[in-house]
């Protein structure tokens, strides 16, 4: 699995989505924003090395030469978590200046799956435009938008939740949240 982290606001759900893919014995790849470090440093006290230390495999952002840019490198998919603004436009007019936004690209075009997980509100059209266009080419965008008929007693439980419902759209049971209509 792909990882992309920008530097929106949320790098605690990629830092639990991480951890999930290594409890699931999924190799993951990761390729970090600059702007997704700085986030990092405002809303936790880990270290870039911290995230790199719970991915299988860590890209450079600049290495557009990176296994996961070809279509030939097989994976599951990516999941873009938080996802910038700027990225999801990147993504949706396919400039790909980065090796996080050319991996989204290529995960179209080998239409596997590809997650965008944005983080802002509220929207303008332009916004709701590049989420539209990025759906009709076969991304799915899932906003991290909490439930509360699991009744979450912490920040934790909200992120296990988003986490779960990210990974379901790949067909994986993270175990991280009851299901509706499931007896506790």
């Amino acid at each position: 699995m792909v990882v992309g982290i920008t530097g929106a606001s949320g790098i605690v759900l990629a830092i639990r989505l991480l951890e999930t893919l290594r409890r699931l014995d999924i190799e993951s790849h990761l390729v970090m924003s600059r702007a997704a470090k700085m986030t990092l440093r405002y809303e936790t006290d880990r270290k870039a090395a911290d995230i790199h230390a719970l991915a299988d495999v860590v890209h450079a952002i600049r290495d557009i030469g990176a296994p996961i840019s070809s279509g030939s490198f097989r994976t599951l998919g990516m999941i873009v978590v938080p996802c910038s603004m700027k990225t999801l436009a990147e993504v949706a007019t396919g400039v790909t200046g980065t090796l996080l936004s050319r991996a989204a690209d290529v995960t179209l075009k080998e239409r596997r799956r590809l997650v965008l997980i944005p983080r802002e509100t509220p929207l303008h059209a332009m916004h709701l435009r590049n989420m539209l266009t990025v759906t009709e080419m076969g991304g799915v965008i899932a906003p991290p938008v909490p439930a509360f008929y699991n009744r979450p007693e912490s920040l934790d439980d909200v992120v296990d939740h988003l986490v779960a419902r990210a990974l379901d759209l790949f067909g994986l049971d993270a175990q991280l949240m009851q299901r509706w209509g499931e007896d506790e």
